[in-house]
C-alpha cells in the first residue's frame, strides 16, 4: 500500500473531533515569531499560546492590542484585501518573501530551512495564494532556491588518515553533506504548503510546512527549521484547548523522510586496505512519526510543560502496524539484550518547560533529551547523562523612558556532545545511528539543532527594540563535535584541536510601510578549523589552522495590504 494511502488510514483510525484558520506563519522568517514573543512577555499577546509548537496560528482576538499598525493582521489574512471572495469561498495572496546569504570563504549557518551549506551567494523566493471554504483551507506557498555552491576547503585531504577514518565514523552514520554537488544548486520545493480541515480548535491534513518543537529560540532538540519542511500527514492543534485543568496544545505526524543524495568529503579514501566511505541505502526512504504534547496547569500561570518523540526507520524494514505508529516509544529493555525490532529504529524524545511573565517582561525555558529511548526508568534514574542532550535560555525586556521601547537581554546554551564515555566510544552522538545511517536528517540536513552531533553552543544577544523594530549585537561560540574530538585526540592527550567557531554579529530588523526588513552582518573567527593542527617537533603550543569568514544575511517581506 503506498505511504499516502497508508498514512490516510492510519489517521483516521485516530480520528478526533476537527477549526476556521487562517494561514500559517512562514517558519523561514523567524523575525515575525520573535516581535510576537515580545509582545508576550510585554503582556499584549495571548499568554496561553506556550510557543512550545510552531508554526503559529492565532486569530483576530490574539493580536488586538499587540499590532496597532495590523502587521500580523496582514500576514495572517485578516484584512480587506481578498483576490476573491464569494460565500465561504476566500482566495487570497501570501506575502512575497525573498532571503540572500553569502558566505565569503567557507559554508555557515543554521535555522535557514531549504537554504545549504554554501559558499558564496544563495537566494530562497517565496510566495504563493491562501484557499479558505468553510472548514477546508489550502495554503499553496512554494519556495525556489538557488546558491552558488562555490568549492571549498572543507576537511582537509592532508589529515592523517587514521583521523580521517575516525570522522568517517560519523559521516557514515549520518547524511550532511559537506557540498551539494560540484556546481551550482538549484531546487524548487513545495515550501510551507499544506491542505487541512479544521473544526474548533483541531485540525488534520497534509503538510510540508517546517515544524518547531519545544520553547527553545535558537535551537531545538527535534525539530526545528534548520533542514527543508518534509511531507507528513497531520492532527494537530491549532490553538490552545481549553479544560478544567488548563490548557493543552500537540501534534501528532507521519512523515517522508528524503536523503541528499550527495556523497561526504573525499569518499574514494581507502586506508591499509580499508575504504572509508560505506554506500547507504539511498534506494529507501525513511519513515517518521512523532508526537508533542504540551500543558500549561491553571495554577500555574505562564508556565507550559511537555514532552516530545520521534521514531524513524527505513520504509523497507516496516512490516507491523507498531512501527506506523510507535507512539512513545516503546520496546523497553535492556541494551545488552538484542532486539532487531528496536534496534532498526532511531528514536529521540525530549521533555520541555517555558515560563514566562506575562507582562512582567521576562522568560525562562529548557528542554532535554534523550539519544534512544528504549532505556529503562531505573537505568535512566542512574545514568541520566547518558546519550542526553539540553537547552537552557532566557531573555529579559528592560523598559526604557521612550514609549514602547526596551533593551532586550537574551542567552541560549545548548549542548548535544556527550560527557559519557561510553556513549562516546561507541559513535553513539546525537542525529547518528548505527542502522538507520543517514541519522536524523531530511535531504542532507539535520532536523534538530543545526550545528549537527556533538556540538555545544553558548549564545547571548542585547538588542534595542521598539514594536516590531529591532537593532542589536549578538555573539556565539560553537564547539563542533566533541564526540569525534575526545574519540579521536583524547588517546594521544592532545587538547589542543578543538574545532571552535567565536561568531560576533550586528542584526536589524525594520518596518517600512508593508515591507519587513531583517539583516545580519557576521563575522566567523574558526580556531583549528575542521580540528586540524600541524606538530612541531620544537614547541607544543602551536597555533592550529585558523580561518575567517564573514557571512551577510538580508530578508525581505512584503505584506498585501
Amino acid at each position: 500500500m503506498p505511504f499516502r494511502f497508508k498514512a490516510i488510514f492510519l489517521f483516521s483510525m485516530v480520528w478526533m473531533p476537527l477549526a476556521a484558520m487562517a494561514q500559517t506563519a512562514n517558519l523561514n522568517a523567524p523575525f515575525l515569531e520573535d516581535y510576537l514573543r515580545r509582545q508576550q512577555l510585554i503582556g499584549k499577546f495571548d499568554k496561553h499560546f506556550s510557543f512550545n509548537l510552531r508554526p503559529l496560528n492565532p486569530n483576530m482576538e490574539d493580536l488586538e492590542g499587540a499590532f496597532a499598525n495590523s502587521t500580523y493582521a496582514k500576514l495572517y489574512g485578516y484584512n480587506d484585501d481578498q483576490v476573491f471572495e464569494d460565500g465561504k469561498l476566500v482566495v487570497k495572496p501570501l506575502p512575497i518573501f525573498i532571503k540572500s546569504q553569502f558566505n565569503s570563504k567557507y559554508a555557515f549557518g543554521v535555522n535557514d530551512g531549504a537554504m545549504i551549506p554554501n559558499r558564496g551567494l544563495q537566494v530562497l523566493l517565496s510566495g504563493g495564494v491562501y484557499l479558505e471554504y468553510g472548514g477546508l483551507t489550502v495554503q499553496f506557498q512554494p519556495e525556489l532556491m538557488s546558491a552558488q555552491n562555490r568549492d571549498y576547503i572543507g576537511f582537509p585531504d592532508k589529515t592523517n588518515g587514521y583521523h580521517y577514518m575516525d570522522y568517517y565514523e560519523w559521516l557514515n552514520t549520518s547524511d550532511i553533506p559537506e557540498r551539494f554537488g560540484t556546481g551550482s544548486y538549484t531546487k524548487f520545493l513545495p515550501g510551507q504548503s499544506s491542505i487541512k480541515y479544521s473544526y474548533r480548535d483541531f485540525s488534520v491534513g497534509i503538510s510540508t510546512e517546517m515544524l518547531w518543537w519545544g520553547p527553545g529560540k535558537r535551537n531545538s532538540l527535534l525539530m526545528s527549521n534548520n533542514a527543508p519542511g518534509f511531507l507528513h500527514a497531520t492532527i494537530e492543534t491549532k490553538r490552545p484547548v481549553k479544560t478544567n485543568i488548563g490548557y493543552f496544545e500537540g501534534q501528532l505526524i507521519a512523515g517522508q523522510l528524503q536523503s541528499s543524495g550527495f556523497l561526504p568529503p573525499n569518499s574514494g579514501l581507502v586506508y591499509k586496505n580499508t575504504p572509508a566511505y560505506i554506500p547507504k541505502r539511498d534506494e529507501d526512504w525513511r519513515y517518521l512519526s512523532g508526537i508533542t504534547i504540551s500543558y500549561q496547569p491553571k495554577w500555574v500561570p505562564g508556565l507550559s510543560v511537555g514532552y516530545s518523540s520521534v521514531s524513524q526507520m527505513y520504509h523497507n524494514d516496516m512490516d507491523s502496524f507498531g512501527d506506523y505508529l510507535p507512539l512513545f516509544n516503546g520496546e523497553k529493555g535492556p541494551k545488552n539484550i538484542e532486539n532487531p525490532d528496536r534496534d532498526q529504529r532511531n528514536q529521540l524524545s525530549s521533555g520541555y518547560f517555558r515560563w514566562m511573565s506575562h507582562g512582567g517582561l521576562f522568560e525562562f525555558y529548557g528542554e532535554y533529551g534523550s539519544n534512544g529511548n528504549s532505556r529503562q526508568l531505573r537505568d535512566f534514574l542512574v545514568n541520566p547523562d547518558l546519550n542526553r542532550a539540553f537547552t537552557f535560555g532566557f531573555s529579559n525586556l528592560i523598559p526604557l523612558k521612550k514609549e514602547d521601547a526596551y533593551i532586550q537581554i537574551s542567552s541560549e546554551m545548548t549542548q548535544t556532545g556527550q560527557t559519557v564515555r561510553d556513549a562516546i566510544i561507541s559513535y553513539n552522538s546525537w542525529y547518528t545511528h548505527p542502522h538507520v545511517r543517514h541519522g536524523y536528517t531530511h535531504l542532507g540536513q539535520v532536523l534538530g539543532a543545526g550545528n549537527g552531533p556533538g556540538s555545544n553552543v553558548i549564545f547571548a544577544g542585547a538588542s534595542y527594540v521598539q514594536n516590531y523594530n529591532r537593532i542589536g549585537f549578538q555573539v556565539e561560540r560553537i564547539v563542533y563535535n566533541l564526540d569525534y574530538y575526545y574519540n579521536t585526540y583524547e588517546i594521544i592527550k592532545d587538547w589542543r584541536r578543538k574545532y571552535i567557531d567565536l561568531t560576533p554579529a550586528l542584526v536589524a530588523d525594520w518596518k517600512l510601510d508593508n515591507f519587513l526588513l531583517s539583516g545580519k552582518l557576521q563575522y566567523i573567527y574558526s580556531l583549528n578549523y575542521k580540528w586540524y593542527l600541524e606538530n612541531s617537533p620544537d614547541q607544543y603550543f602551536v597555533a592550529g589552522w585558523d580561518r575567517n569568514n564573514f557571512v551577510g544575511q538580508v530578508s525581505l517581506m512584503y505584506l498585501f495590504e
